[in-house]
């Protein structure tokens, strides 16, 4: 990446503080671009989940590992907790969504309750052998009293394909007989998955994140007091952890990548953050980190920077810090602000290796907290920062409230606020198909074939906001 004018080589900038010049693309379609990562951590798409507790849980690790992305478990989570979900995602199919099941004797008001758990907004009803009987959507339950049995609702014959059926003979099937979700049962007619006429398409675009074993990949995030939560993971085949605190240049940080690559050698992946200069990069790959994030406060629940005025402006943090990744031969992952596809696209032509998405996930089906209604009847959910009154609560559970009292007098960030969900973006399938649609265009717009190219040949204009302003749509946006 170099900049159009040199003499903004050291400014401090923001992703909205520059632009990309077009170059001529000698290609014939966006679709053969390639976006693996240069360091690609077995995944396939260089964007991962957040690790907080309002974004990534079970739901959104399986599904995004599905379509090439990675999810990171917060470090909150308790040992029996996380091995509950690692165990759930491994044993998830890798191509096939996870049914939500009822039985007839069940209410739609149960019904109800449990339908956006999933983005396929489908539940199925199921009988004591885990027979498909029938399968409804929101709109079947319109209008009708909540506390009917479902039993009452089954009209018309159940569509079924089996286990080995293809994406283009199940998207014809759900096509032909006017359906969006197909009900997948094995040999046995016994309920297996679910598979909507979207999934049959992008299972032909994306290929999933798996480990070693052919089954879909998560990573971990850990705190910097990481081994007593570590050691049973490794029979899990977790080969990808994140040490996590806010102030990643200290000596107790320093002190933890050394004790453990000493207890676990060199094979597993170690990503540790999060810092903002060259010089704190260096200092944490020496000591045994394969990557850094980068950031310090520029983040939507974060009030840190604002109070203590320690931060760094995320473009130029990433450009400076991934120059010294690179020359010791590891990468940077640059770590929120990341809400527009245009910001992906920038942080990897800054050099990022991976960026990683928090409040952008938190609006959709697949975050941890269940679908809330405000009085005006509009789904949102709720998020809170890692460091907010709230995290705190939950992460000191056990200790007397003396003691949680002491641990809310440090809260850095906002407890909590309501997320609404996005026209378009309810679900991180859709986030998937927007934000790597338009990566690839900003790639052929480069002349990239590839994000090593893609960061070559990158050239970076600085714009006023008053150009900002400019190019940005103009025509009525619905709220």
């Amino acid at each position: 990446m170099k900049f159009n004018n040199p003499i903004y080589e050291n400014e401090e900038l923001t992703y909205q503080d520059v632009f990309l010049f077009q170059n001529y693309f000698d290609g014939y379609s966006r679709s053969k671009v390639d976006i693996t990562p240069i360091h690609d951590l077995w995944t396939h798409i260089p964007i991962v989940s957040a690790n907080m507790n309002a974004v990534t849980g079970k739901r959104m690790a399986e599904t995004i590992a599905r379509y090439g992305w990675l999810g990171v478990l917060p470090q909150d989570m308790d040992i029996n907790t996380l091995i509950r979900i690692i165990n759930e995602v491994k044993n998830a199919n890798i191509k096939y969504d996870t049914a939500i099941t009822v039985r007839p004797e069940n209410t739609i008001r149960d019904a109800m309750w449990i339908i956006h758990k999933r983005s396929h907004n489908r539940v199925i009803m199921i009988n004591d052998k885990n027979e498909p009987i029938w399968i409804f959507s929101e709109k079947d339950m319109a209008n009708l009293d909540q506390y009917s049995q479902l039993w009452n609702l089954k009209t018309k014959k159940l569509i079924t394909g089996k286990l080995w059926i293809s994406n283009r003979d199940a998207y014809h099937l759900m096509d032909e007989n006017w359906i969006s979700s197909l009900v997948i049962v094995d040999d046995n007619n016994k309920l297996v998955w679910i598979l909507t006429k979207k999934d049959c398409i992008r299972q032909d675009m994306y290929n999933p994140t798996l480990d070693k074993n052919g089954k879909l990949n998560l990573a971990v995030a850990i705190w910097i007091n990481w081994v007593e939560k570590i050691k049973p993971l490794f029979d899990m085949w977790i080969n990808i952890f994140v040490l996590d605190t806010a102030h990643g240049f200290q000596k107790r940080m320093i002190e933890a990548i050394k004790e453990f690559r000493a207890e676990f050698g060199k094979e597993p992946i170690l990503i540790s953050g999060n810092v903002i200069t060259p010089e704190w990069t260096k200092a944490l790959i020496e000591a045994g980190a394969n990557g850094v994030k980068v950031w310090i406060w520029p983040g939507a629940m974060c009030t840190t920077r604002m109070q203590t005025w320690v931060w760094r402006p995320q473009f130029t943090a990433v450009y400076k810090c991934s120059l010294q990744a690179k020359e010791l031969w590891w990468f940077v992952r640059a770590d929120w602000w990341i809400k527009e596809p245009r910001d992906v696209a920038l942080a990897l032509a800054a050099g990022a290796n991976h960026v990683m998405l928090g409040t952008t996930f938190a609006w959709t089906y697949e975050s941890t907290w269940d679908i809330r209604y405000d009085e005006d009847g509009l789904m949102y959910k709720e998020n809170y920062g890692m460091a907010s009154k709230k995290a705190v609560e939950l992460r000191n559970g056990k200790q007397d409230n003396f003691e949680i009292e002491k641990r809310w007098m440090y809260r850095e960030w906002i407890s909590k606020s309501k997320i609404y969900l996005r026209e378009w973006y309810e679900s991180v399938w859709d986030i998937i198909d927007s934000f790597t649609t338009w990566l690839r265009s900003s790639l052929t717009y480069v002349w990239a074939n590839n994000l090593q190219e893609f960061n070559e040949k990158a050239i970076i204009g600085v714009q006023t906001n008053a150009w900002f302003v400019e190019w940005t749509p103009h025509g009525k946006v619905r709220k």
